[in-house]
């Protein structure tokens, strides 16, 4: 009884949570001219109207520049924090991994007012290099994580033998530890850019209106006015998420299927 009772708990959340968005999916594709569920008709007019806009697509490439700006920053630094971590003894390693971990603790919306107090008084409202490294550090907790799983599966036997017959410390960097470690860097890319790419609230008190984000745009269409383009565009968002995690997955599936035929 008690299997079954969960079965049908865990059926019903997955319900309630993949609901909302096969409706919005759905709505995406109807044909009126506003927002109606389940709609008369189907069309893909709205998916049109998305890439044919010129202020949406501002909106995407702004979220595209900022995603991969942070996607690079915090995998950097992800990485040697991570390396330095795993690998130093350290008496306050744990309090160092605290203290980076905050991004993630502290509710965001504190982190973006004090973001945009700085951002105001260095006039830095709008910059697209400025927010991408505002949205690096909210991604660099989640790069964090999972590099520091990633190198401590990395053998440092192997670290020490490249060393032993002459490699110099850079050398085993990039012919040691980051092949080693590459697809758990390319994972922790992708969340990077994709916690950059869906981030809403920085994003409303740094980017002004020159700098207009993906997210942005779509709240402050919900504000003026309810059109199906909305839906679209969220469908879209809905569809790079989901392909970006189906992408990671069959790199992690990779790896582990290496890994037992290299067992």
């Amino acid at each position: 009884m008690g299997t079954r009772a969960l079965s049908v708990y865990i059926a019903a959340a997955c319900f309630a949570l993949i609901m909302p968005i096969v409706i919005v999916v759905i709505l995406a594709f109807g044909d009126q001219g506003y927002l109606r569920f389940p709609p008369e008709g189907f069309s893909v007019q709205w998916f049109a109207a998305f890439f044919g806009d010129p202020r949406w697509q501002s909106a995407l490439w702004s979220s595209l520049i900022i995603g991969l700006i942070a996607c690079v920053i915090a995998t950097v630094l992800g990485f040697f924090a991570a390396y330095a971590l795993v690998r130093s003894q350290m008496r306050a390693k744990k309090l160092l991994l605290s203290f980076m971990l905050m991004p993630i603790i502290v509710p965001h919306v504190i982190t973006a007012i004090a973001m945009y107090y700085i951002s105001a008084q260095l006039g830095l409202i709008g910059n697209l290099l400025w927010i991408g490294f505002c949205h690096a550090v909210i991604a660099l907790p989640i790069v964090l994580l999972i590099l520091l799983s990633t190198l401590q599966g990395v053998d440092i036997n192997l670290e020490r033998a490249a060393l032993s017959l002459g490699s110099s410390r850079p050398g085993v960097f990039i012919k040691v530890v980051i092949p080693l470690a590459f697809p758990g860097i390319l994972s922790a890319a992708l969340f990077a850019f994709l916690t950059s790419f869906d981030e809403l609230i920085i994003s409303l008190f740094l980017a002004g209106v020159r700098s207009e984000t993906l997210p942005v745009r779509i709240w402050n269409s919900l504000h003026l006015e309810v059109e199906p383009t909305i839906a679209a565009v969220s469908a879209f968002l809905i569809g790079v998420t989901g392909l970006i995690l189906m992408f990671d997955a069959a790199l992690r599936h990779a790896r582990i299927t290496r890994r037992g035929h290299g067992a």
